[in-house]
């Protein structure tokens, strides 16, 4: 097996082991990068010394007998709109080009003083804005399973890299989606957790009340670990959560007994692919083998959840941008114009509406869903993966619809601000990945981890590698 094979879990643990050294993992994801991100396009800024240098101290540090934190020398790359001190940070745009931070995230402190090296920047949607990964600046980030198919999201870079082996884990953010999205269509695990549990602090903005900090890896476990080391309180972000951080990793039971499972049928099931269909149910067989009771309920409230989520981002994103928007606003690509736009037509009592019915909402769904359930199942994507062509809306304004369903079934757990994790949970008849989406209560991040960590224990589907 190759070390680009490794999960970020097993990578960090042989370098601590000493079976393998940082230098190596770093030379071997290069070299990988070096071979196919010609195909991909996952990398805007590829800091290959910097990564060299940064290996050589983790493993100086083994070396001499020093104890290794717990993600000493492990390679990975980030979603372009995590500011690092004195480095450019584009977020996908023409606008910040040229844009260099004064700052550098919280998430990126701790993961430098977890030990992790950080190889570089990653494609991304303009301004993390769009269902399916194109980018007119920087071009389309492809999908490794299918280069000529869409990557899922905003953080395109990040599905698309950690799934071709470029790297072990990376950042990405979810808004509507853009996490559990490209790990879904790119065949890998991604987490986004409870609203606030991550801090936000140095992370370019989209919608104050949406968006996520959160990974996206090869493995639940790696999630698990990666959520210990950035989640908790951070004097520079007001907004996040003071709760106390859990061991994540350390809980993983690999058992389901006594989990209920709640199947939302009324609307996470509109217009289902028959492959996604039967791809979703087979999962739940295996679910229920290793001890869950799966049952299917109606939650009558799904469509005004649908409908507020989709006016809070928009009315927050064009809050965002409207500056630039009135400075630069042929820089921006016509599909984010139109988006943008539209948001400066909604009336402030709808926004305010939407805001105020949030509380609300989320009670309804929890007292239907996850009352008397532990988890909510669903599908990530009620379609199999959509190709770049039939989703590209500068070039057909006609594939509005499709372009839009891509995110149906991740938007409402950003309004409610549920934890929410996508696994691989099968392939289509094209081999492209389909995804299995979990959902808990708030904070009960432990939950999700440990059914998504105990699926993969007895499935396959996210040890597959792209033949690229």
């Amino acid at each position: 097996m190759s070390l680009t094979d490794l999960s970020m879990t097993e990578a960090a643990d042989a370098v601590v082991r000493g079976e393998t050294t940082s230098a190596a993992l770093v030379e071997a994801c290069l070299a990988r990068i070096a071979q196919h991100d010609g195909q991909v396009n996952s990398v805007i800024r590829l800091d290959a010394e910097s990564a060299r240098a940064q290996a050589h101290g983790v493993d100086r540090a083994r070396a001499s007998g020093a104890t290794l934190p717990p993600l000493a020398g492990v390679p990975m790359m980030h979603k372009d709109m995590y500011y690092r001190q004195g480095r450019v940070s584009t977020c996908g745009s023409h606008i910040r080009r040229n844009f260099v931070a004064e700052r550098t995230a919280t998430v990126l402190q701790r993961l430098d003083a977890a030990g992790a090296v950080d190889m570089g920047t990653l494609n991304m949607a303009e301004f993390a804005q769009n269902p399916t990964g194109h980018n007119r600046h920087f071009g389309h980030c492809h999908n490794p399973f299918g280069l000529d198919y869409c990557t899922g999201r905003s953080s395109s870079g990040s599905g698309a890299g950690v799934a071709a082996r470029f790297f072990f884990a990376a950042l990405g953010s979810d808004t509507g989606g853009s996490i559990r999205l490209p790990a879904s269509l790119c065949g890998v695990t991604g987490l986004k957790a409870t609203q606030t549990r991550v801090p936000r602090s140095g992370v370019m903005p989209l919608s104050f009340s949406a968006d996520n900090v959160g990974p996206l890896t090869r493995t639940a476990r790696d999630a698990a670990r990666f959520l210990t080391i950035t989640a908790g309180r951070c004097p520079d972000d007001p907004t996040s959560a003071p709760e106390a951080v859990p061991d994540y990793e350390a809980a993983l039971t690999g058992s389901l007994a006594g989990t209920r499972i709640a199947v939302v049928e009324d609307w996470f099931f509109d217009g289902i692919d028959a492959e996604v269909a039967a791809a979703f149910e087979t999962a739940m067989g295996a679910l229920r083998a290793l001890g869950a009771t799966v049952t299917r309920i109606a939650v009558p409230e799904m469509a005004a959840v649908g409908a507020y989520t989709a006016v809070v981002s928009r009315a927050e994103g064009a809050a965002i941008h409207a500056n630039w928007m009135r400075e630069y606003p042929a820089d921006y690509a016509p599909h984010l114009s139109a988006r943008l736009y539209g948001g400066y037509s909604l009336p402030a009592t709808l926004y305010i509406e939407a805001l105020s019915r949030r509380g609300p909402l989320l009670r309804a769904f929890c007292e239907r869903a996850l009352g008397q359930y532990d988890l909510v199942a669903t599908p990530t994507l009620r379609t199999i993966v959509p190709s770049l062509a039939e989703t590209d809306i500068d070039v057909d304004p006609q594939n509005w619809a499709r372009f839009m369903a891509v995110s149906a079934n991740t938007r409402p757990f950003n309004y409610l601000g549920l934890p929410t994790i996508s696994i691989p949970c099968g392939a289509d008849r094209r081999g492209l990945p389909i995804g299995l989406q979990l959902a808990a209560r708030p904070f009960a991040e432990g939950r999700v981890l440990n059914a998504a960590d105990a699926y993969q224990r007895v499935t396959e589907w996210h040890q597959r590698v792209p033949s690229l």
